[in-house]
This record gives structure tokens, C-alpha cells and sequence, in this order.
């Protein structure tokens, strides 16, 4: 009797033509729809185009960049208003979805009715939370100038018309589904950690505060890397409540943001796609840059 053979089994044609498909499709899907869109804004934000007729495309080299960065009013604010998008989102909601995630996990009553009531925001789009907020900061009939009083004074307060309020109040908005995001990305890590090190870590004398700075957060590395390329993505390609809020425009006093500045100029009136792909570039490096810096930083720490 001969010997099993020991060399694997080729797949069946069905099995290529699965495989294929499985692995070709997302592949294909992703470059479609991610990368020759990205590589075609690059290109274009070198020319001058009106978007109808490929003849009318115009090399124009970096002149783009150059009314961007010397002679385009929103440019600057918008830029400003972005790093304060991603400090306040760092600063405030991230945290603080990390905190809820941490009490919540300590089998409280009712955690489970907290975490859906908390998490619920993210059920919903961003475009239907800026309608949502959008009846609460109702200068006129608005819950909050309700709650404070001052519907239907001359004392009631315009939130999203005045230029130093509308963007705190779109952040608070933006928050309030966000926080929801880490803390359920946050809790399925603590789900995940091994209760033996804080078992360890209680013997040895350490409180609650020192085993989660100490114990816990390192352990939990990977998780931290997703929150915090979660939390500058979010900040960065914000649009969809700040387009709610602010009315449809991009140009909006004190509301002015890349993303926004970008669809004015790539789908607005004026249709001036060479320049609105030079900020989807700006905007593109300038996630780029953040992410790749804190990824940097940290695999340096951990090969140290």
C-alpha cells in the first residue's frame, strides 16, 4: 500500500474562484473608492478645472497652494478651527468616554441601561444629532434658552449665530456623541483585560488610581492607539453637524472648517476643483502627520 502523500491538497476551482473573491472585491473596492480618488485629487489640486469638460483642465503647478496659504480668508481660521476641534475632543470627551468606561465596568446596577443610554448617539448620524441640537439651541423656543430662562426676552442668546459661541456649541454637540464612541470601545478593552493583574496589582498596596495608570492603561496599548487615531480622525474630517448647524455654508463666521471649505469649492457654485483638492491634500497631510507622529512615538517607547 503506498504512502499518504504529505504534499497539501490543491484547491478545487471553486475554492480559487471564493478566495478571489473574498480578497479581490474589498481590494478592488478600496482602490476605487479610497485610493484613485485620493491620487486624483492630488493631481488636480496642480490644475485648474470647472468639473464639466476634461478639456478645460489647466496645469497650473503649485499656484493653488500659494492663494491657499497668501490670499484665501478662511484658509488660516479654518486651520484654527480644526486644532481646537482635535485639542477639545482630546481633552474632554475622550477622557472622559475612557472614565465612563472604567465605573461602568465594575458590574454597577442598571450598566447595562447606562451604557445603551450613553452609547445611544452613536445609533444616530451626525447629520441627525446636529438637527436634534439644532431645536435645542433654538434661540427662540430652544430647550437650552428655555432651561435658561430666556425665551421670548431680548436677553435670549443666539448660539449658533454668534461667531464666539457657534463653534463651542457645535463641539459640545459632537461630544455628546462621541464620548458614547470611546467609552464603548474603551469597555471592550477592559472586557478583554485579565482580572488577575489587578488581583496582583491590590496585593501589592496600589488603589484604584495607581492599578488603572499603572496596570491597566499600559496594558491596554493597543486600544489607546485605535482611540486616538479614532478621536484625529473624527476631528479632522468633521462635516456633517457643522454643515447641520451652520446652515449649509463652509464660510461661516466662526464655523469655518477644512471639510467644509473643501465642498464649497469642489461642489459650491463656483466649482473650482483644483482648489478644493488642494485643501482635501492640506487636510490629507495634516492627518497624516498627526497620526504618523503619535504612532512614531509610541512603537519608539515600546522598542526602547
Amino acid at each position: 500500500m503506498p504512502p499518504a502523500s504529505s504534499s497539501p491538497s490543491r484547491l478545487g476551482r471553486g475554492d480559487r474562484l471564493f478566495l478571489a473573491a473574498v480578497i479581490g472585491l474589498p481590494l478592488l473596492a478600496l482602490l476605487v473608492l479610497v485610493w484613485l480618488p485620493a491620487l486624483a485629487s492630488i493631481a488636480l489640486s496642480f490644475t485648474t478645472w470647472d468639473g464639466i469638460d476634461l478639456s478645460a483642465i489647466h496645469w497650473t503647478g503649485i499656484e493653488n497652494y500659494t492663494q491657499i496659504f497668501t490670499n484665501y480668508p478662511p484658509f488660516w481660521p479654518a486651520v484654527g478651527h480644526n486644532v481646537l476641534w482635535l485639542l477639545f475632543t482630546a481633552l474632554l470627551p475622550t477622557p472622559f468616554g475612557v472614565f465612563l468606561a472604567y465605573h461602568l465596568d465594575h458590574k454597577i446596577r442598571f450598566t447595562r441601561f447606562y451604557q445603551t443610554a450613553i452609547f445611544l448617539p452613536m445609533v444616530l448620524s451626525l447629520a441627525v444629532v446636529g438637527f436634534v441640537w439644532e431645536i435645542i439651541y433654538d434661540p427662540d423656543t430652544g430647550l437650552l434658552n428655555s432651561l435658561l430662562g430666556a425665551v421670548g426676552t431680548d436677553r435670549h442668546i443666539d448660539w449658533l449665530g454668534n461667531p464666539d459661541l457657534n463653534l463651542w456649541a457645535v463641539l459640545i454637540a459632537s461630544a455628546w456623541r462621541h464620548t458614547g464612541y470611546i467609552m464603548i470601545l474603551y469597555l471592550a478593552g477592559l472586557k478583554s483585560f485579565d482580572p488577575a493583574l489587578k488581583e496582583a496589582a491590590a496585593l501589592d498596596g496600589a488603589n484604584g488610581r495607581q492599578t488603572f495608570f499603572r496596570v491597566v492603561l499600559p496594558a491596554l496599548k493597543p486600544v489607546n492607539v485605535i482611540i486616538v487615531v479614532v478621536t484625529v480622525m473624527e476631528s479632522l474630517r468633521a462635516f456633517d453637524i457643522v454643515y447641520v448647524l451652520g446652515g449649509g455654508t463652509g464660510s461661516k463666521p466662526g464655523m469655518e472648517l477644512l471639510s467644509l471649505l473643501i465642498t464649497d469649492n469642489i461642489i459650491g457654485e463656483s466649482g473650482h476643483i483644483g482648489y478644493g483638492s488642494a485643501l482635501a491634500v492640506v487636510l490629507l497631510l495634516v492627518s497624516l502627520a498627526a497620526i504618523g507622529a503619535f504612532l512614531v512615538q509610541t512603537f519608539r517607547k515600546e522598542d526602547a
